[in-house]
């Protein structure tokens, strides 16, 4: 085997299918990028048995071939390499060599005949959104995909496709968020937990290109996202998924209208006074013209106040800062709604038309030193 192509693209590629090598597994293989040079493409493959990727290289086949490259070894290699073209041989007992101009590597390679390929997921029926809009969305929403995997669906994210309205919503039992977009087009009703490991990884690899898109198919098993020369498997979460619109009240006591940016940087003064493990809540008192904003804690205490616009019942709440901040950050408008019933209730930050809502269960600092 024999291609050639930029050193730039190398890297590329490279990161992208390394993102489906395990970083410990029994299988060695799987720690390999299969390489298969043949009918005039390059194709990089790695799968870890959760997540499979397949990309594929701009360049040129020299001679055709196939082989197994340790993933590690190889991405440190390409990364050091001289900004040019890359010649990569693979002999006919698989040692490999990596030239790039003055520079020469030679490594061990396998042949791959015991490499586990990732499932195929038949490209029919397929949902197509924005790439830009879905690597939002999961930046938007997966810092409340919970991390205990006690209870697994809660590590997941609930992907759903009703006609027009596509959705992503992740919770991990003290907040929820939910984010929502229409699509081009009326699709049949799909839903499916991927893992957030999944998510995180196909964001990472989704462009910011405000006009590429991405489809995804969906199997009983899998979901798989292909966008341009990239394909990415991963298995779903077995189980149902929490109603998350019953949790949704629209009712409320209270309702306060506040700039996102003054509120965001009261909390994050607050901040300054807690640790790492530090349980102590910002206090929100909220009356007419304004939210006050306290904290207390064994560093010290702080109380300032945002300009707010209150209608409906006073009210005295607690919450985890950081809920709020990952909230706020995640939103883009300039003015917020926020909605309040009581001091147990959650509270509620959402626009007019809900294409996003965030949920914060309250904190009784009343129970708190």
């Amino acid at each position: 085997m024999k291609f050639i192509c930029a050193q730039q693209e190398l890297v590329n590629r490279t990161n992208i299918v390394s993102k489906a090598v395990p970083s410990k597994t029994t299988m060695s293989i799987l720690q390999y990028i299969y390489i298969d040079a043949s009918q005039g493409r390059i194709r990089f493959i790695a799968n870890d048995m959760e997540n499979g990727i397949e990309t594929q290289v701009n360049g040129s086949v020299e001679e055709e071939g196939y082989a197994a490259i340790e993933a590690s070894l190889f991405s440190s290699i390409v990364r050091t390499l001289p900004g040019s073209d890359v010649t990569v041989t693979v002999d006919d007992h698989y040692m490999v060599s990596v030239d790039c101009e003055n520079t020469h590597f030679t490594l061990p390679g396998r042949s791959g005949d015991d490499f586990t390929f990732p499932p195929e997921v038949e490209q029919m029926s397929g949902v197509e959104i924005k790439q830009m809009t879905l690597k939002n969305f999961i930046s938007q929403t997966a810092f409340s995909i919970s991390t205990n995997d006690a209870n697994k669906i809660m590590t997941g994210e609930l992907m759903e496709i009703d006609g027009s309205t596509f959705s992503l919503v992740s919770l991990d039992g003290h907040r929820i968020s939910l984010r929502k977009c229409e699509l081009g087009g009326s699709y049949p009703k799909q839903k499916a937990i991927i893992p957030g490991r999944s998510m995180t990884k196909i964001r990472d690899i989704l462009s910011d290109h405000a006009e590429k898109s991405v489809s995804i198919y969906f199997t009983d098993k899998h979901v798989c996202f292909v966008m341009e020369d990239t394909l990415f498997v991963s298995r779903l979460i077995d189980g149902e998924y929490f109603d998350v619109k019953q949790m949704m009240s629209s009712d409320y006591e209270t309702k306060v209208l506040i700039n996102r940016r003054q509120f965001l940087e009261g909390i994050e003064r607050a901040m300054t006074l807690s640790q790492e493990g530090d349980k102590k809540p910002i206090i929100l008192g909220i009356t007419d013209g304004e939210m006050e904003l306290k904290v207390s804690s064994t560093r010290g205490s702080m109380n300032s106040s945002v300009p707010a616009e209150k209608q409906g019942k006073d009210i005295l709440i607690g919450f985890n800062p950081k809920f709020l901040t990952d909230a706020l950050r995640a939103v883009e408008d300039d003015e917020l709604d926020i909605y309040f019933v009581n001091p147990k209730a959650p509270c509620f930050i959402r626009n007019a038309d809900s294409t996003y809502v965030y949920m914060i269960l309250p904190i009784n600092f009343k129970n708190i030193d």
